[in-house]
């Protein structure tokens, strides 16, 4: 099975269907009755409304609804509908039937449709619900006015990932979770069913191009089954086993649950075996420093906003940042297409996994904000690439947390949750300023002179004093209360996870937040200076460009919005690459 096509491919079936194309579409209204509207119009799934992709192009489509039919047969299992993410409040109705509601615009969900389907045609609704005032809604970088502005982009309301249909027998598996837990191959398993499995094996099998190197299979007892195995043999090293930017390995594995020697269900995942720490000053990635150089990804297209134009893309797009000599890359203020960070764990690169931010503290935006971070980490926590989860951003959503104790409780109950559930990585509290607590201090600096970032970067000793004195953005780069402490600073990694910023030939739209240059020459020598300061060998242990592409009115990408580099891209990878 190619698993780069398929939406979920950490754990995908060989027999799936996709709902993407041409649906009926209409506006609705709140407390509307969609399976009754008329629906005059079309639109193509999954580009969000406001998208030209779609072909409907709204400005603001708080209310979209949208109908199809389709035709799907149990064939004695159940049939199981899927959408990777509606934003924000979604319900669906199958023939009439409401069979699912869910909350939250950028995390998947999945139901359950075998007793509302009829033989034949079946009619299948979706309705969102996306209030563009609501800044309590995790929205990341979507505006909340009508158009873009300053460094918020347009938006990405209804259906904006893709919709699939499964078979799938009533006992099943339901959800893997592989986990690394030494440099030496030793990988924990974790098999969670749906159904009384109880009495039937789950069986494991490993594989490196082909080769197996591991297999288990036990009797499952409960809901779930746990197991640990070395992976290897004869003739593996295990240094070819282990998974990094320079050999991203990735070992397939097949799951299959067995009645004796009948198949009663098989899915195909895959994993990476590395790990993932801090130690005095450095980030380690498989027991060894590991400088990150990161440029910032904001998932943007100017036709389809934050829905990848195809799979295609996404390979395209890791393929850019791999070619332009990065070795990872920040995730900003949105969660990935499944397939990219598919792309990311083959091409090798390492991932920080932003959570997309709401703009206003309150119990329900926390709320809302610890259900996606929960589903968020479920999602993707068996990429190798996603090495880092980053909370939260720059103080957005708890912006008087300086001041506000409930506020910095929030960001260590997220740090603490991430831990919680996946201790194997990285996690910063609150990334930018304003630290509280985490694995790593992340820096905001947008100076241009490499002379000041030596100054304040280019040793440990000079990297603590910083902390200690320098307000980005005029907030304390480190907050310390009562209740949260004195971090020591002394043995934390320090990342600049946002700084350069640099603009080429930018219009009258351009946000001035950022200098400018006229031509690729100077481009690429303010690069080499700005770059120079920071590298391996200073007090940091990494850095993040800023950015990727230029994104509407932020246009300090190294490319332009379509792509396009604009300067040499070998000469960019031997400035982001030494």
């Amino acid at each position: 099975m190619d698993l780069r096509e398929h939406p979920r491919p950490t754990c995908a079936r060989a027999s799936w269907t996709s709902l993407d194309g041409d649906w009926e579409f209409t506006d609705g209204v709140l407390d509307d009755d969609p399976p009754a509207l008329a629906y005059g119009e079309r639109i193509r799934v999954p580009f969000p409304p406001e998208s030209d992709a779609s072909g409907i192009g709204r400005a603001v489509c708080e209310h979209p609804r949208y109908r199809r039919t389709f035709t799907a047969d149990p064939a004695g299992g159940r049939v199981l509908l899927h959408f990777g993410a509606v934003d924000h409040d979604c319900r669906v109705w199958v023939n009439g039937h409401r069979v699912a509601e869910h909350s939250g615009g950028y995390t998947p969900f999945a139901c359950d449709v075998t007793d509302a389907l009829v033989p034949g045609a079946n009619e299948l609704v979706v309705a969102a619900d996306d209030p563009m005032a609501d800044l309590e809604i995790p929205r990341g970088k979507q505006d909340w006015q009508e158009r873009p502005h300053v460094i918020w982009y347009g938006r990405s309301s209804g259906i904006w990932r893709s919709v699939w249909l499964e078979v799938v027998p009533a006992v099943r598996v339901d959800t893997l979770v592989w986990t690394p837990l030494d440099a030496a191959g030793l990988l924990a398993g974790e098999v969670r069913f749906h159904g009384d499995a109880a009495g039937l094996d789950v069986e494991c099998a490993f594989s490196l191009a082909g080769t197996p190197i591991g297999r288990v299979r036990q009797r499952v007892a409960g809901a779930s089954a746990e197991f640990s195995v070395r992976l290897g043999g004869r003739g593996v090293d295990v240094e070819d086993l282990l998974w990094t930017p320079d050999h991203p390995t990735l070992v397939d594995v097949r799951v299959r649950l067995l009645d004796g020697r009948r198949v009663v269900d098989e899915v195909a995942s895959y994993t990476g075996l590395r790990t993932i720490g801090a130690e005095s000053g450095a980030i380690l990635l498989n027991g060894r420093a590991f400088f990150c150089r990161l440029v910032l990804e904001q998932a943007y297209w100017p036709a389809s906003h934050f829905t990848p134009p195809d799979a295609g893309a996404c390979r395209a797009e890791a393929h850019l940042i791999k070619a332009l000599g990065f070795n990872g890359l920040r995730l900003h203020q949105t969660t990935a297409d499944p397939r990219f960070l598919r792309a990311c764990d083959e091409f090798g690169l390492v991932v920080w996994a932003d959570a997309p931010a709401s703009y206003r503290f309150s119990g329900a935006a926390f709320a809302r904000a610890s259900r996606m971070w929960l589903e968020l980490i479920e999602r993707d926590r068996n990429h190798p690439s996603v090495i880092a989860w980053v909370p939260y951003n720059e103080s957005w959503g708890v912006d008087a947390v300086a001041s506000d104790e409930r506020q910095r409780w929030a960001v260590r109950a997220l740090h603490a949750t991430a831990r919680a559930l996946d201790p194997t990585r990285l996690v910063l509290g609150n990334d930018g300023w304003e630290y509280v607590v985490g694995d790593v201090v992340g820096v905001h600096d947008y100076s241009h002179a490499p002379a000041d970032l030596t100054a304040r970067y280019g040793s440990r000793d000079a990297v603590a004093s910083t902390l200690r004195r320098w307000r980005p953005s005029g907030r304390p780069a480190v907050v310390s209360a009562p209740e949260v402490g004195e971090p020591d600073l002394s043995r934390v990694p320090v990342v600049l996870s946002e700084f350069g910023g640099v603009s080429l030939d930018s219009d009258a739209e351009a946000w001035s937040g950022y200098g400018a240059v006229r031509d690729p020459d100077t481009l690429l020598a303010r690069l080499d200076a700005l770059v120079g300061a920071v590298r391996a060998g200073s007090g940091l242990a990494g850095y993040c460009y800023t950015q990727l592409t230029d994104t509407l009115q932020e246009q300090n990408g190294l490319v332009h919005a379509d792509r396009t580099p604009k300067a040499s891209v070998e000469r960019l990878a031997e400035i982001f690459g030494r």
